[in-house]
C-alpha cells in the first residue's frame, strides 16, 4: 500500500459509489464530517473543467479520541480522507493510509492506532 488504498467500482457512477462508500464507512464506525465536490469547486473558483471528483472526510470518533489522547496536535491530520473520482470504466475509491500520513510523528502508540484505522478503512473500501 502506498499512501492510499484503492479500488475500482466498475461501471459505477459516482453517486452510486458514494452511497456505497458511505454505507461501508458507517459499518466500520466512521461518519463523514466534511464533503468537498472538487469538480464544482474548481469550476466556480478558477473556471477549470474536470471529471467528477469528491473528497469525503471520514472520522471514527473512538479512534480519533484515542489518537488525540496520544498526540494532541494530531488533529492537523484528521479526518481521514476518502476520494471518489470518475475514471474510465467506473469510479475509483481511494482512502488515505493513516500509517503513511502519520509516519513523521515519532510515537509508536499512535502508529498502532493508525494501523487499526488503516485496516478499518481498507475493509470499508473493499465492502463498498
Amino acid at each position: 500500500m502506498g499512501y492510499t488504498y484503492d479500488r475500482l467500482l466498475e461501471d459505477s457512477r459516482i453517486d452510486d459509489a458514494e452511497a456505497r462508500v458511505r454505507a461501508a464507512l458507517g459499518d466500520q464506525g466512521f461518519g463523514v464530517l466534511t464533503e468537498i465536490d472538487v469538480k464544482t469547486t474548481m469550476k466556480n473558483k478558477i473556471g477549470a473543467e474536470m471529471d467528477e471528483y469528491r473528497i469525503l472526510g471520514a472520522c471514527n470518533p473512538k479512534m480519533a479520541w484515542e489518537a488525540i489522547g496520544l498526540e494532541p496536535r494530531i488533529g492537523a491530520m484528521l479526518p481521514c480522507n476518502v476520494i471518489l473520482r470518475a475514471v474510465e470504466g467506473g469510479t475509483e475509491i481511494s482512502a488515505i493510509d493513516p500509517v503513511a500520513s502519520m509516519a513523521a510523528v515519532q510515537n509508536s502508540d499512535l502508529h498502532k492506532v493508525a494501523g487499526q484505522v488503516r485496516d478499518m478503512l481498507a475493509r470499508a473500501v473493499d465492502a463498498a
